[in-house]
């Protein structure tokens, strides 16, 4: 009522004294222009005296009609407010060009939270050298991004080498993104899901009302958390992400399951949320080795691949013992079951059969070298033998001989 009238009623001059004391001002923490308060020309004039501030930390212009000229005003006090973290233009009117300069213009500040609901952001191309350093919210509730927004935002959102980006990579800083009530769909869902694979950032995505994102692009939401495809996948899927909200469906919908198996995924997320390694390890005890449940992932995931072909023969009693301890023995069993089938499948019997072939090949070979070498050793006897025979036929001979002779020589006398 009154506190309006009055800032209706403030001259030109009064806007501008009103920025230099708010310029001046080193106890001023946040500054709040709500309801139509403000315009372009306002903004340029109030901007005209509040070109920095030492101690501003929180900013909020919703609900006025600003546009890309009322942002343009603000640039220089953006650029040098050096205790600012939160702004809040909500409402307003500036657009994705409007967007696109803000960020710009708080490429340097200690700017941590910006919300920017329900300001006709659709396409954002931004200037990847120009992103805020110390971003970690960001609300874009309520604007008309969809898929080419998206794209832009992958842009915007990822950190490679120098380059500043928000949702890739080791650097990113962003924690929430806020994406409610835009025209995001499935192609939206997978451009944010090939940007958040790496992400160690990122806890919060919120992608309620977003009526084109089917099934679909849910399923690669779960897959994002956990990929059943294969142990590894599990592995490296994102273990960081502790919220994703998207709208609910019926108990009875397919949808339903998918959100519940991706609430699983992000509370294991939250309850290792100091080790990404003890997340990967409990999804893979909870869902990989848990035949029930892997059932049920691999049927909304359209999966048919059996865990334990990726699991080294060796290893599996370790794992067997696992399921027993984590799941006990009706888990077990089942494991059991589909370890054998598993191990049988694997088989292949035309390579087994051209390695029995090969060891019984080298070992006939084997066996040859040994019968020629006992065939020598049996003709080396056979000859001792042989002379010895003959030997000893000689010698009979001789005594027969000399018999004989000593007969005659008797017979004679």
């Amino acid at each position: 009522g009154g506190e309006l009238n009055w800032i209706q009623n403030m001259t030109n001059e009064d806007w501008e004294e009103l920025g230099r004391g708010l310029s001046n001002n080193t106890r001023l923490e946040t500054v709040c222009f709500y309801g139509g308060a403000l315009s372009d020309e306002r903004v340029d004039i109030l901007f005209q005296g509040l070109t920095r501030s030492s101690s501003i930390g929180k900013l909020s212009f919703c609900d006025n009609e600003l546009s890309v000229a009322g942002v343009q005003s603000m640039v220089p006090f953006l650029q040098h407010a050096n205790s600012l973290r939160e702004l809040n233009l909500s409402q307003t009117h500036f657009k994705s060009e409007g967007f696109n300069m803000l960020f710009r213009a708080l490429r340097n500040s200690p700017i941590e939270r910006l919300t920017c609901c329900s300001c006709g952001i659709a396409s954002i191309q931004i200037d990847t050298e120009h992103i805020p350093e110390h971003l970690t919210y960001l609300n874009l509730n309520s604007n008309i991004i969809d898929a080419d927004g998206c794209r832009g935002l992958v842009e915007l959102l990822q950190r490679e080498d120098s380059t500043s980006k928000l949702l890739q990579g080791g650097d990113s800083t962003l924690n929430h993104l806020c994406l409610n009530n835009n025209t995001i769909d499935d192609e939206g869902v997978t451009i944010l899901v090939d940007a958040l694979q790496n992400n160690t950032s990122l806890t919060s995505l919120n992608l309620l009302n977003n009526d084109g994102i089917s099934n679909h692009g849910m399923t690669i939401l779960l897959k994002l958390v956990n990929d059943v495809s294969s142990i590894k996948a599990t592995l490296q899927s994102n273990h960081t992400l502790q919220n994703i909200y998207i709208n609910p469906g019926e108990p009875s919908d397919p949808n339903q399951k998918i959100q519940t198996n991706i609430k699983m995924a992000t509370e294991v997320n939250v309850k290792n949320r100091y080790s990404t390694e003890a997340a990967g390890r409990e999804k893979v005890i909870q869902t990989q080795l848990h035949v029930t449940n892997r059932v049920e992932l691999c049927r909304l995931q359209d999966v048919n691949h059996s865990v334990y072909r990726d699991i080294d023969p060796l290893h599996l009693p370790e794992v067997l013992s696992l399921i027993g301890r984590h799941h006990g023995c009706e888990e077990l069993y089942l494991a059991l079951s589909s370890s054998v089938m598993a191990l049988f499948a694997t088989v292949n019997m035309k390579k087994c059969i051209q390695q029995e072939r090969a060891y019984h090949t080298i070992r006939a070979v084997e066996y040859r070298a040994i019968a020629a070498e006992h065939a020598a050793k049996v003709q080396q006897l056979d000859a001792k033998l042989a002379a010895m025979e003959e030997e000893e036929a000689a010698a009979g001979n001789e005594g027969d001989i000399d018999f004989n002779h000593r007969s005659n020589k008797r017979r004679r006398k």
